[in-house]
């Protein structure tokens, strides 16, 4: 099957991601509420995949967000600028000492092992990045020819930050198109951020609207139901059984509610345990399905596999390769981001290309 067309102007990013940068505190092997001590990382929904096209793929990326200006927010910058990712459009909002009216958000989060599931716990009430509004970024300008980027990435946490979030979401997609940018995001429902606000009922009608504006479309079977009311049938609570043709319903539902979508994209997990799961994904391109079969991986860290699932596709795009290699690079990656602590991606293109091919685990060197 032929690629997706993306822009060959000479641009100056590959992709621009929108949304919230948080510092994760991770306890290791421990648990949030015994340990003792943390390793510190960066992280968001939107910000991974931007992070994994630039470390993986090679990629010019930049994350349009806000840090309140104090030294937690000192610190996600340091976080951000090991991982190469542009920061020219990241704001800085002064800090009033206490963090009455704006602060840096925090997500302590547990990786899980075998019986005992991961878990999170985030603390990022009155972000900086939830106060951003229509306005605060050019978005004409950051999308023009020879100052934009290729491809515009952004998702359903960064749109239910807050009621401006989504505001400045459908402006920033609204420019992209008119300046022949793809637009790709990634549903990524959180019961924990819109439960106060609407619950399922708001996310639905935030997030019907702003489908309508994108052109890839990133999902998992909770992210179709809760975020458009489009359900998969035929598979039990514990989703330990993930029947293809039911997967391919749903898409092809997506896909007629919304014919402005070129492709839709769902990662297929059965979490057997915390510590070994069935990975694989399934995709919906022209008509046509593109299954991943699953693969037992082992995880020591599940965080992001489904954004560096997402940046493994973007990566596959942007280099026009094929829909088949494209579905099957954002398996591999995020296979590889599992494997490493953290949010991000660590693998690189080489190991992605080899776990492609098959390649075991055999030591290299």
């Amino acid at each position: 099957m032929d690629p997706i067309l993306i822009s060959s102007d000479a641009r100056r990013w590959d992709c621009i991601s929108l949304g919230e940068v948080m510092l994760r505190f991770d306890p290791g092997e421990g648990r949030v509420a015994t340990t003792r001590h943390f390793t510190v990382w960066e992280g968001g929904g939107e910000y991974n995949v931007a992070r994994g096209l630039r470390r993986c793929f090679g990629q010019r990326t930049a994350i349009a967000t806000a840090l309140a200006d104090n030294a937690v927010g000192r610190l996600v910058e340091d976080c951000i600028l090991q991982g190469g990712v542009d920061i020219s459009l990241l704001k800085w909002i002064p800090y009033d000492g206490v963090g009455r009216t704006v602060r840096n958000g925090l997500n302590f989060t547990e990786r899980g092992f075998g019986l005992r599931a991961a878990a999170g716990c985030s603390d990022r009430g009155h972000t900086a990045v939830s106060q951003l509004k229509p306005g605060d970024f050019n978005w004409p300008g950051l999308f023009s020819n020879d100052n934009g980027a290729k491809c515009f990435h952004t998702g359903g946490i960064f749109a239910a930050l807050s009621e401006s979030t989504a505001l400045v979401a459908a402006e920033a997609m609204d420019a992209a198109h008119a300046r022949d940018t793809l637009v790709s995001y990634d549903l990524n429902y959180r019961d924990s951020l819109w439960k106060s606000i609407g619950g399922k009922l708001k996310a639905q009608e935030i997030n019907r609207e702003l489908v309508r504006k994108v052109d890839v479309l990133f999902g998992n079977e909770e992210d179709f139901s809760a975020m458009l009311g489009v359900s998969l049938t035929g598979v039990n609570d514990d989703f330990d059984e993930l029947p293809v043709a039911a997967y391919e319903e749903m898409l092809r539902e997506v896909a007629l509610a919304y014919p402005n979508l070129k492709l839709i994209a769902s990662t297929l997990r059965s979490a057997h345990t915390a510590s070994r799961n069935a990975w694989g994904a399934i995709a919906l391109y022209e008509d046509t399905v593109i299954h991943v079969p699953q693969h037992e991986i082992d995880i020591l860290d599940r965080v992001g596999g489904g954004d560096s699932f997402a940046s493994g596709v973007l990566y596959g795009l942007l280099a026009g390769k094929p829909i088949d290699w494209v579905v099957r690079c954002g398996v591999a990656h995020g296979a590889l981001a599992m494997s490493t602590p953290g949010d991000t991606s660590m693998a690189t293109l080489a190991e992605v290309e080899r776990a492609m091919q098959g390649g075991s685990a055999r030591i290299a060197r």
